[in-house]
């Protein structure tokens, strides 16, 4: 029997891990940086197995091998995956850890790439191990590579720079800060190696990661204002150097590690979430003081200036137009047939693309029909792409990479003829309830995510149901569309960013919904920006929402008579200013279309 593709490069890694006294490997999508998406030369997950999704890992054993993703991913990797070559494991339910020390044979070496895993996961991984005799090994080069005769190149493109008009503030004010910050907790440099870090910190952008716009570089960031970039000489123009100045030093990526050895003595702050542990390896080994702290980029970078806001508010007008004028073209030409979710996919970005100003997506879209809008991550392919049926619910989760703003947003339509059911008006109106009551509330300084996402979710599970994702993440300003540290979401498992205070100026999304597994899915997502709220007779700090993003959410969804007043007043509001934005850009039939979609209930 002939192997297929996947079970072949499964035999290969099996083969070449015998070769170096291995007795398994740990395979995560991850770069250098930490980076949620990474570039194509990175894809070593994806290569291997077939995941096409963002977040996962697979652990390979001489006889055996499993895949692990959350609950965002459980379909999608039973579809991409070949279940006889991988068991699928769900986590945080179980972990690659719990699941080496119970299927690796006693005393095995486990190899990890220590450019690709967190310290974190090295010291829990180990320690798992260590309890059955076994060994996390850190490897000399990762064996994918050695396999992977056509891996791409890391990307060459150019670094730009983003003016500071946009960028609200200044490099070298950044680099003060971060510099002070250094200064009062007696520190002498900062190890900034998340790339959105590097990108906010020098008011610099790329293209090396497909829909985040950034550069493939590190930072030193010195007590004294100063700054080293590591970066290939390639992606080095003119502009960019006159726009660094004297105090950034340029200095080829290669470098990155001796001078990370030559800071021997010093004391060094490295965030143990955004740094891979080769980077704490090569410190401690050339004898400096490793002192883990969040990177002093996270908090400001999270916390929009004026300029930064105001880039927002523009790009979500102007993303919203493309917004309705595909939301018009797909309510004129699906209920025909003949239109699939490629196509559809396509048309959003042609329309996005007519703008003049789209940088690139900022993530892949989720274009998803019937069961596949079941599966929150879902991917569509060649492979997968199925028609939009009439009379059924579509779903889209999209987002714009403009200069001036970062937009990510979901909409859940019925497609004609017909009438969705009982139980799908139903289920969206829950949604959309708690869309409502996220995007109302009001709340004091101090407060986290956590304390937030159970408003999102109460009339869910009214009805007994819930959902198996966060109901808010935070948004860069031309930068990551995941960013941290704010989150809203449960508070379980460790979920990173749930303990964070929102503070004024934080942008997040506010996107619950309902998966019916293998016959539809909804979710309603909007954009949110932290905004200091005065209440009658208030004691402290209060904060609340400014509602970003602007574009119709499908009346023929809702079941009107489980709204109460202040819901509808809510709703009402809310389209009239959808109206009042988008109705400019608009003309002919797609005006037409959004004064009746914005008609109010």
């Amino acid at each position: 029997m002939l192997m297929n593709t996947h079970e072949a490069r499964l035999d290969a890694l099996r083969k070449e891990l015998k070769k170096r006294g291995l007795d398994g490997f740990v395979v995560p999508i991850s770069d250098e940086h930490m980076s949620e998406y990474v570039g194509a030369y990175a894809q070593r997950l994806g290569w291997l197995t077939g995941f096409g999704g963002s977040a996962g890992s697979a652990a390979v054993l001489a006889d055996k091998a499993a895949m692990f993703v959350d609950g965002r991913y459980t379909l999608q990797v039973q579809e991409q995956v070949d279940g006889r070559l991988y068991e699928y494991q769900s986590v945080p339910a179980t972990s690659i850890a719990a699941w080496l020390a119970a299927n690796a044979p006693a005393g095995a070496r486990i190899g990890y790439d220590a450019w690709l895993h967190g310290k974190p996961w090295v010291d829990a991984a180990s320690a798992a191990l260590a309890a059955t005799g076994g060994e996390l090994v850190p490897v000399d080069g990762n064996p994918i590579d050695a396999i992977w005769q056509d891996r791409p190149e890391p990307s060459l493109a150019p670094a730009i720079v983003q003016p500071t008009e946009l960028a609200g503030k200044s490099s070298e004010a950044k680099r003060s800060e971060v510099a002070e910050w250094l200064s009062a907790k007696g520190l002498d440099a900062a190890v900034v190696s998340a790339l959105d870090g590097v990108a906010w910190l020098l008011n610099m952008r790329g293209a090396d990661v497909d829909r985040t716009p950034v550069a493939l570089s590190f930072v030193l960031a010195h007590a004294d204002g100063t700054a080293e970039l590591f970066i290939a000489d390639d992606k080095v123009t003119p502009a960019l150097r006159a726009h660094l100045g004297n105090a950034v030093t340029v200095r080829p990526r290669e470098a990155f590690v001796p001078s990370l050895q030559a800071l021997a003595g010093r004391k060094v702050a490295v965030d143990p979430e955004r740094s891979v542990a080769a980077i704490f390896a090569a410190l401690k080994g050339a004898g400096a003081q490793v002192i883990e702290l969040t990177d002093p980029t996270v908090l400001p970078k999270a916390v929009k200036n004026e300029a930064e806001q105001a880039g927002q508010r523009a790009a979500q007008a102007r993303d919203g137009a493309a917004i309705a004028r595909f939301l018009h073209w797909l309510s004129v030409e699906a209920p025909k047939g003949g239109i699939d979710e490629l196509a559809a996919a396509a048309r959003l970005q042609s329309f996005r693309e007519d703008t003049g100003l789209l940088r690139d997506l900022s993530f892949d879209t989720i274009s998803a029909a019937g069961g596949h809008a079941a599966s929150p991550h879902y991917k569509v392919d060649e492979q997968s792409n199925i028609p939009i049926a009439p009379s059924s619910i579509y779903l889209v989760d999209s987002g714009g990479q403009y200069a001036d703003g970062t937009t990510d947003i979901t909409r859940t339509v019925w497609i004609g003829p017909g009438e969705p059911n009982a139980e799908q008006r139903d289920r969206f109106t829950r949604v959309l309830k708690g869309h409502i009551a996220l995007a109302r509330a009001v709340f004091p300084r101090g407060t986290v995510g956590s304390q937030l996402d159970t408003l999102a979710r109460q009339f869910l599970w009214q009805a007994g149901v819930d959902y198996a994702h966060g109901t808010g993440h935070g948004v860069g300003s031309f930068l990551a569309v995941h960013e941290g540290p704010q989150r809203i979401a449960k508070a379980q498992g460790g979920q990173a960013g749930t303990g964070q205070e929102l503070l004024a100026g934080m942008i997040l999304s506010n996107e619950p919904g309902y998966y019916k597994a293998g016959e539809y899915g909804i979710r309603i997502e909007n954009l949110i920006l932290v905004e200091p709220r005065t209440v009658s007779g208030q004691e402290g700090e209060y904060f609340s929402f400014e509602t970003l993003t602007f574009a119709p959410i499908d009346a023929a969804l809702v079941d009107r008579a489980l709204l109460d007043g202040d819901e509808i007043v809510w709703w009402n509001a809310y389209h009239a200013t959808v109206e009042q934005i988008l109705a400019p850009q608009l003309e002919g039939a797609a005006l037409a279309w959004l004064k009746l979609a914005c008609a109010p209930l």
